[in-house]
Formats: structure tokens, sequence, C-alpha cells
């Protein structure tokens, strides 16, 4: 089996119904199985992929084992030489996993490939890649900044801007689109389960680093993930802002983890600033609605790093 292909399913079974049939009609050639991991959802429609693709393996959790959880869940149940993690809420519109087959197995350092994620609107996902996480590249992390200056090495989106079809390093690649070598997947000892969900991909992307492998990133394949569609966006930044700083402490030490959140306080009490600032002059900066949405993932930041501690 060339590669095992795992979804995990939380009610979005309609989403990975157009994902599969989107893989079936991009995908010739090679042999692939497809795992849908179900983490409990509560929508009972998830029998109903098993009737429209029958060949599928469908494996229910009794309880939501988070999204590594489920991941590690499907693993134990594939026999790819290689497994492609992909997000439900996806569709292929290349042969991405043909493209990112190739490269993987011509790359004698790869561990891990990922390729170019659009938006629904067809513009590309800068988060299909990044650097790990720093204090610095997460205080900087502003819209206007990364417009200004893409290629910079903090954001390491360089490669979306390159004309070049080579695979290029770099250092995180989103789990809503990874292939990993079985063998290597199996070294760094799968995902880790410390998170719930999110981070999940960063800590993977840093063990396969720290193994002695290297992360791809190949503009040659192209997928849409339309993102967002399992969980709220106030549920998801908390999620997110639990993880990241989690995986400081894990890589960086938990000294750097707290100075970490510190920092990032005081960032988002600023962001916070700004914003309140910006909307006392209307539609002059921003529409209203961006504003309030703006206001409201700050504030749900500042709150989670203000109310977490560092592991023991």
């Amino acid at each position: 089996m060339d590669v095992s292909i795992v979804y995990v399913n939380w009610n979005s079974a309609d989403y990975i119904a157009e994902s599969i049939r989107s893989v079936y009609e991009q995908t010739h050639g090679i042999q692939f199985e497809i795992i849908v991991v179900d983490n409990a959802s509560s929508a009972g429609n998830v029998d109903l992929l098993k009737e429209q693709f029958p060949a599928i393996t469908l494996i229910k959790s009794a309880t939501n084992v988070g999204f590594a959880g489920a991941n590690n869940l499907g693993y134990k149940s594939c026999s790819g030489e290689n497994i492609l993690f992909l997000n439900p809420d996806t569709k292929l519109v290349s042969p991405a996993i043909n493209a990112m087959l190739r490269h993987l197995r011509s790359l004698p350092d790869a561990g891990i490939i990922g390729c170019k994620l659009l938006n629904s609107d067809l513009s590309v996902q800068t988060s299909c890649i990044q650097t790990f996480p720093t204090i610095l590249n997460q205080v900087l992390d502003v819209d206007f900044l990364r417009r200004r200056w893409p290629k910079s090495p903090l954001w390491g989106i360089g490669p979306l801007y390159s004309d070049s079809t080579e695979p290029a390093k770099v250092e995180v690649v989103s789990g809503a689109c990874l292939m990993i070598k079985r063998a290597v997947f199996e070294k760094v000892s799968l995902f880790s389960e410390d998170y719930f969900m999110y981070a999940e991909d960063l800590d993977l992307c840093y063990k396969v680093v720290q193994a002695g492998f290297a992360n791809y990133y190949t503009g040659e394949g192209t997928v849409i993930h339309y993102g967002g569609k399992s969980s709220e966006p106030q549920s998801a930044t908390m999620m997110k802002w639990r993880a990241i700083p989690r995986f400081c402490d894990k890589s960086r030490g938990r000294f750097y983890g707290f100075i970490f959140r510190i920092v990032m306080a005081l960032t988002a009490m600023g962001r916070l600033a700004v914003i309140k600032i910006a909307s006392v002059f209307g539609n002059t900066f921003a529409p209203k609605t961006d504003l309030n949405s703006a206001l409201a993932k700050w504030r749900t930041i500042l709150s989670v790093l203000l109310t977490q501690s560092a592991p023991s």
C-alpha cells in the first residue's frame, strides 16, 4: 500500500464526503486506502459515508479523544508505507497526493511533506506552512507586516511566493494536509496526545526535525481547505492559545514558555487598545464587523493566557 489517508470526523461527514470524492477523482496510479475515524460525533450521519464509499474503513471512537488521539487511532488500522493526514474540510483540485508522494520518495532526508492550500476563494492559505512559534514572530504576527514582507524568515512562508517547482525545506507543515513516511511517524512516537486540538502538527514537525529528518513543501499540488468547519471561532481560538504555549514549554523549556505567556498577554492588551482606538473612527481603518471580530479574538487570547499555568 503506497498511502493510507486518515480523516478525523467530528460532525463534518458532509465535508468528508466531498473530500473523499475529490481524492478518487484526482488520485491515480498508486495504491491507497481511506480510513475515517469518527470522534464521537453528535450528528448521526457518519454511517452514510460507508454506504457512499464501501471501500473505506470507518472507525467509531466511543469518546472524543481529540485530533491527535483520533489520528493515532487511524494509524493503528492503516497499512500504507506513507500516511496522509487530511482534514475533512478539504477538496483536492489537482493530483496533490501523487505529487506529494513522488517528492516524499525522492527526497532521502524527508520526513514530512505538505502542499499548497487554498482558501474557498482560491487565494493562497498562508498558514499551510510556517515557522515554529517564537516570542518575536508571534508579537510581530500582524497582517500588514506579513503582506509587506512575505518572504521574511520570521513567517516562513517564502516558498508560497516562489516560482520554483522544486520542493522547499520548511519548518512546519499544516496538519490539514500532511504526508509523513510511516517509518518516521513511528520513530517519533506518533502525534503527541498532550494536545487535544491545535499545535499537534507543530509538535510532530518539531519531533521530525529533532530526529534528523526534514519537512518539505511542494507547490505542485493544490488542495482547497475551507477551514473551521468543526469548531466555533471562539472555541478554536481558546484551544489554539492553550496549545501554543504548551508547545513552547515542551520545545524550548518552561522558563521560555513562562516568558512567552507574559509577552503575549502584554501584546494582547496592546492589540485590544489599538482596536478600541480604531473603533472610535468607525470604518476609517476597518469595517466594524472586522473590528468586533478582532476584539473578540484578542479578548479570548488574553483570557486564556491570564488563566493558563505552565505544566508541572
